[in-house]
């Protein structure tokens, strides 16, 4: 890219950022597009670009609820811990999905579920703004909604304590991104190569590849026991906060409803080639958790499957390390200014369905862009005269 080219993608990024920071997502659906279309990178180029990018924004995402905006962390780890392995399982499975379907179905796909998905999550937004509004005026009516609405009066009572970093749980995602990540390695690229010398679609190769269900499998029942036998340990434990109305958001479902959730999220995330974000996001808010833990919480766990994304590119011997560095750097930056922008915007208003409003503009967004995108690619491969229907696995 020329100079020219690289400031105005630059620009066009990091407002993707900071909007996508601002509901708690990757961007990566903003991202691809704006690489390819305006920067006029290939497709392979701009998915390496667009893993950095979206690595960095969620970075500066994580660091700023943790450190800089918050009063202690919105992100609940619980979530996260049922979510990630089935998540990363998930991806690996869209992975393949996304090498058998055609270009053509997999766009269509993409803009049918993202259509209906925004639709619904503008109806959250819709919801949770009623729900905002009603409880103004019963700021001191006691808290017997669920969800948005019990988590706004709480705020409004001075009860929005955050959480503090668990560490042990933390750990725990590490394990669960390194064994998923030394799984990716063993397997190398399509042409065999890297550590090992593993034939793609051979039977190590399976193996290998089919290891991630006992893994994801092992840490979800194993998650789901210590919770069970915490719970049974300390039965007069008292939350307070935020923190209870998604503990009771977590109670009161049953315990594979996270997991599932997750693990779709994955298939379609791999499938279309996007982060999980923007698909686990409006799931969580339609299951009822609240919008400011949602946007913390995907936003770490975006993190995670885009960090193993980029460095996975950099040891398959990725190039153009110094331009996917300044980009990411813009994505950093502009989606710290995002998320201040969002959290001033909710201290000033009272609304917290900002933050649904402006996951819908992502997706909304996300609609138009890939589909737009996809239509461009499909069209091209159409002209060059490549298979248009389905293909093998390998």
């Amino acid at each position: 890219m020329d100079m020219v080219t690289t400031i105005l993608v630059c620009i066009l990024s990091a407002m993707a950022a900071s909007l996508s920071s601002a509901g708690g997502v990757g961007g990566g659906s903003l991202y691809l597009p704006i690489l390819d279309l305006v920067g006029g990178l290939d497709l392979k180029t701009a998915t390496a670009l667009s893993a950095f990018m979206v690595a960095g924004g969620s970075l500066s995402n994580v660091l700023c609820n943790n450190l800089l905006l918050l009063n202690g962390s919105s992100i609940d780890y619980d979530i996260a811990l049922l979510s990630q392995p089935c998540m990363l399982l998930g991806v690996g499975a869209g992975v393949v999905c996304n090498v058998v379907f055609p270009e053509w179905l997999v766009t269509a796909l993409f803009a049918l579920f993202l259509g209906l998905s925004t639709v619904k999550t503008f109806q959250a937004g819709f919801v949770c703004w009623n729900a905002e509004s009603d409880g103004v005026v019963r700021v001191h009516a006691p808290a017997g909604g669920k969800g948005v609405e019990e988590a706004l009066l709480m705020e409004e009572e001075g009860g929005g304590a955050g959480y503090e970093t668990p560490w042990a749980k933390l750990a725990v995602l590490m394990l669960i991104w390194l064994c998923f990540f030394v799984l990716h390695v063993l397997n190398g690229d399509k042409d065999g190569k890297i550590i090992t010398r593993v034939r793609p679609c051979g039977l190590k190769y399976w193996l290998i590849t089919s290891s991630q269900v006992p893994i994801a499998i092992g840490f979800t029942a194993y998650i789901l026991y210590r919770r069970r036998r915490n719970r049974h340990n300390k039965p007069d434990q008292q939350k307070v906060g935020m923190d209870t109305v998604v503990y009771n958001t977590i109670e009161a479902l049953p315990v594979v409803v996270f997991p599932m959730a997750a693990l779709l999220s994955g298939v379609l995330g791999g499938l279309f080639g996007i982060g999980g974000g923007l698909l686990i996001n409006p799931v969580l808010l339609q299951i009822g958790v609240p919008p400011q833990v949602t946007a913390a919480t995907t936003s770490f766990m975006v993190l995670f499957s885009s960090s193993m994304s980029m460095v996975q590119y950099l040891i398959l011997g990725m190039k153009d390390i110094k331009q996917a560095l300044v980009f990411s750097a813009v994505c950093f930056v502009a989606s710290i200014v995002g998320l201040v922008t969002i959290q001033r915007a909710i201290v000033k208003s009272g609304r917290v369905s900002l933050i649904v409003f402006s996951v819908s503009a992502v997706m909304a967004l996300s609609a138009v862009s890939i589909t737009c995108f996809g239509a461009v690619d499909v069209w091209r491969k159409y002209i060059d005269g490549k298979n248009m229907g389905f293909k093998l696995p390998c």
